[in-house]
This record gives structure tokens, sequence and C-alpha cells, in this order.
């Protein structure tokens, strides 16, 4: 049971790729392979190597890959982009919440799961306000990444990013199959640098996030194989905490 939980753990948790370029990209990977489920490539990465890094780490690793490019363009461009992550095998592909229902539907039994970004755990009430979001949800960040959720299902969408202040209500509206990504961990004694709403991974998980992204919590400290021994520990203790008894 404890080297399942382990093994759970560690699939839970997405490291974060966002460096410049390949080598550094396959120092992170070559270090970390075996001991997370999924690599997350971001805009950087992607737009200084092209698509075949997809691949490329994905053969390196044998992990999953989470292409988070955040599009947000008009449906029949993001569409044609989904397809082409369909096509290089991507596992978790980020688009920001449309207003559209079904727009995703096809994507339903690929490989590829599309998900919804709520809101970015970087903004907070002042920022919301900044862009223009209606007061009543701007005071309320929770209350827009619950309207934004609602829209990515509607749309079609596997599931959602979000902070792990919101993934509980999120999971009891849309159903513990509704897949929850929490950015914005941090562990207790780190900085928080330029994330608002953050919580720690136990915190997430209790709360029932499904992945945790972490980057610089692993980059940033002097050994970073301590740093996810220790947030896969914390991600164990809350699973244990969250697995009914067998029998």
């Amino acid at each position: 049971m404890k080297e399942n939980i382990c093994e759970e753990a560690q699939k839970r948790l997405i490291f974060a790729l966002d460096v410049p370029d390949k080598k550094k990209a396959f120092f992170w990977v070559d270090l970390l392979k075996g001991k997370i489920g999924v690599f997350k490539i971001g805009i950087e990465l992607f737009l200084s190597t092209g698509p075949h890094i997809i691949r490329e780490i994905k053969k390196r690793a044998g992990a999953q890959i989470f292409l988070d490019l955040k599009l947000h363009d008009i449906p029949a461009t993001v569409l044609a982009a989904c397809r082409q992550a369909v096509f290089y095998g991507v596992d978790f592909f980020t688009v920001h919440v449309p207003p559209y229902k079904g727009l995703f539907n096809e994507f339903s039994s690929t490989r590829t799961k599309i998900i919804g970004v709520t809101v970015l755990t970087s903004l907070e009430t002042e920022d919301l306000l900044n862009l223009g979001i209606a007061r009543e949800l701007a005071i309320h960040p929770e209350k827009l990444a619950l309207k934004r959720a609602q829209l990515a299902k509607e749309a079609g969408c596997a599931g959602v990013v979000c902070s792990g202040k919101e993934v509980k209500k999120i999971k009891e509206l849309f159903g513990e199959d509704f897949i929850t990504i929490t950015p914005g961990i941090r562990l207790k004694q780190d900085n928080v640098h330029d994330q608002k709403r953050v919580v720690t991974p136990y915190m997430a998980i209790r709360n029932g996030s499904d992945y945790i992204v972490v980057g610089r919590s692993i980059r940033h400290t002097p050994n970073p194989l301590n740093a996810v021994r220790q947030i896969t520990a914390e991600i164990a203790s809350a699973l244990k905490e969250i697995t009914p008894p067998r029998g």
C-alpha cells in the first residue's frame, strides 16, 4: 500500500520545464525522470526548440507531456492547434476558456486532454479589476474561476487549471472525473515570487487537485532531488488522508 501511494504521488507531480533551450531541458529530464509523472513544456521552451521537443522529451523520459500554451484565439484557429497537439501525442493541452458549448467535443475520446485555464494564480483582485473584470467577480477570484470552469465543462474541456483554493468547489460542482491541475505551488519555506494565490503541495492534493505543477521550488534549490522528495511526501500524506480504506 505504501509503495502504491508513493507511485501515485509521483504521477501527480508535474515539473515545469521553464527553461530557454533543449540542453537545459534535457538536464532536468535526465535528473527527474522516474521521479515525477509529467513534464510541462511552456511557451519559452516550445518557441526556442519547435514542436519536435515534445516527442524527444516523451521518448527520453517515458513520462506524460503537458503542453502549456494557453491558446486564446478564434475557435477555428484553436481547434486546428488542438488537432496538432493530438498529432504530437500531447497528454494535456491548455486553452483559455471559450464561451462556446461543445467546441472541444471531438477530443473527448483522444489521448490529448484539452484543459481550460480559469484564473492565473499570479492574479488577484486588483489585477482582475485592471483587466476589466466585473467587480463582483474580481473581488472574489474563486467566483470567476468557478464561472470559467463551468464554461470549460460546457465547451467540452476534460478539466481546468485552477488554484488550490478553488479546486474543492470545482470538484463538487463538476465531478471527480473533471481534471484539476493546480499551479502556484510553494513549499512553506519558499519565496512566492510572482505568484499570489498559492498553496502547498499537501493543501492542493488535500483539496482535490489531480495534479500539481511545480517549477521554481525544484529548480531554484541547491538540492532539487530533496525538493522532489519533500513534495512527493506531502502529496502522499494528503493521498493517505483522502483515500478511502479498503474492505
